[in-house]
């Protein structure tokens, strides 16, 4: 099942992460470039670079400065994930190419890429509740109320993880059609951008 192979590759990606711990560790994608693993491996280590600057930036006493550059980081981070979502799902948009859609086939309003890349934010939260549920310095019931948060997310993992296995069967069985929406971001775009083609010159 697909959702396997995912939920294993955000696992590996997070403990990687997390031996250095450090926001400009270079990636290590232990996976051939042209293959699933590596979107899937890629996709994680950008949200999990992306969580940790997230945190980073709510630092109260941050200087401004340094604020703005991890601003633009999330700007950029935020791209590359889009990006990823789409590469993954144009690998499965020719996995399934030359499978005919029923003629009652139902479009699905969330594309397979999409709901994977929700699943790869899950394994993030689950690492990181699982880590506050068993921190030292931390009071009881802090540790008894992000226990009973970790086990929800569980839960929503293996629901999701259902949701995707099932709805890619659907997509093989001609069930299900797959219809692929760029979102077609524009704040990055200098040509699309007001602000930035206002000051091109």
């Amino acid at each position: 099942m697909i959702s396997k192979l995912c939920n294993e590759i955000f696992e590996q990606s997070i403990q990687d992460y997390h031996i250095n711990d450090n926001v400009d560790t270079a990636e290590q994608n232990p996976y051939g470039a042209s293959s699933l693993e590596h979107l899937l491996y890629k996709k994680n280590w950008i949200d999990t670079v992306q969580w940790h600057l997230e945190d980073i930036i709510r630092e109260p006493s941050i200087n401004p400065l340094l604020a703005l550059t991890i601003k633009r980081r999330i700007d950029d981070s935020n791209q590359q994930r889009t990006n990823l979502v789409e590469y993954i799902d144009s690998y499965f948009l020719d996995k399934y190419k030359n499978i005919k859609a029923r003629p009652d086939a139902k479009f699905n309003t969330e594309s397979p890429a999409w709901a994977i890349d929700r699943l790869s934010i899950l394994a993030l939260k689950i690492y990181h509740m699982r880590q506050e549920a068993e921190r030292a310095d931390a009071t009881e019931g802090h540790r008894v109320a992000c226990a009973g948060k970790l086990t929800v997310l569980l839960q929503q993992q293996s629901d999701l993880s259902a949701a995707i296995d099932e709805l890619l069967q659907e997509i093989a069985e001609g069930k299900k059609y797959m219809k692929v929406y760029k979102q077609m971001k524009m704040y990055n775009d200098p040509s699309l951008n007001p602000v930035l083609y206002a000051n091109k010159n």
